[in-house]
């Protein structure tokens, strides 16, 4: 049954389009429209069937009882001020951004019944060519309301990621940022980091255990330049805790100390077979 008439996506790739492909597949809404500055991302996604219909413009939004703003964090901000013109003021808006602070302070107060989301589904890939129907099931869809967040809106939007298979998680936005710069921001971090400091030469010879680990730095500067920025400050606080970490690992081998080795591996070894 249809949650919403007609949804409108801007950004067609990876999550925008998975979503449109979820929506029309579980029958959520009756259209789904989609923005994308590239005709070519527009015309794979109606290819696909992740969307109705599409524009490089906005216009196409009109009408809309849902928008979901699901491009790179600084191109959501430019961008509010012209889907505002053309959509009306019952009209909720969500994002899927992976950084929230900043997105949810400017929406806040331009959109009367805006939602901040952060679904915890996506992979290094990007772009429409890589959408699929099912990539918010069984995972975490974070959703982050202020004090002037709308309480109708708020539940209707609980209720689609349900709908879509996802587990709502409710935190403020500076507590998503907080957490997130440990469990995806740092893990991007060190991945491009890694893949930087590995000689050329010896990457013929990677095993897989370094292909896991380094398979994220096969995910888009352009995306990841906007969230390190949007979220420096928490990054660089997990940077910096991740630095006394590998600090204390250096010490021990400079002084042999395998006590002192063995001591942190099973730490770590530990809190994740407690944890994960």
């Amino acid at each position: 049954m249809a949650i919403f008439k007609k949804v409108g996506i801007v950004g067609t790739g990876l999550v925008g389009g998975s979503l449109g492909l979820a929506l029309k597949k579980k029958h959520l809404a009756r259209t789904v429209v989609g923005t994308s500055r590239q005709e070519a991302t527009l015309a794979r996604a109606r290819a696909l069937r992740a969307i109705d219909s599409g524009a490089t413009d906005f216009d196409i939004l009109k009408g809309c009882d849902l928008i979901v703003l699901a491009a790179p964090v600084e191109t959501i901000i430019r961008d509010m001020e012209k889907i505002r013109r053309v959509i009306t003021g019952d009209c909720i808006v969500i994002d899927v951004a992976s950084t929230k602070e900043k997105v949810v302070a400017h929406a806040s107060t331009r959109f009367a019944r805006f939602v901040g989301c952060h679904p915890l589904a996506g992979s290094e890939k990007r772009g429409i060519a890589f959408a699929r129907a099912d990539l918010f099931a069984n995972a975490p869809c974070i959703i982050t309301p202020v004090k002037a967040t709308n309480r109708a809106a708020l539940s209707a939007v609980t209720r689609l990621w349900k709908a879509l298979g996802s587990k709502p998680v409710i935190l403020a936005p500076r507590t998503h940022d907080r957490a997130l710069a440990y469990m995806s921001h740092l893990p991007h971090v060190i991945a491009f980091a890694l893949m930087a400091a590995t000689p050329r030469g010896y990457l013929s010879l990677a095993p897989q255990s370094f292909r896991d680990i380094t398979r994220i730095a096969g995910s888009s500067p352009e995306l990841w330049n906007d969230i390190f920025i949007t979220n420096k400050k928490n990054i660089v606080h997990s940077i910096d805790a991740f630095f006394t970490r590998v600090r204390a690992l250096r010490a021990a081998l400079i002084n042999n100390d395998s006590r002192a080795l063995n001591r942190i591996m099973t730490a770590a070894q530990l809190k994740r077979q407690q944890s994960l």
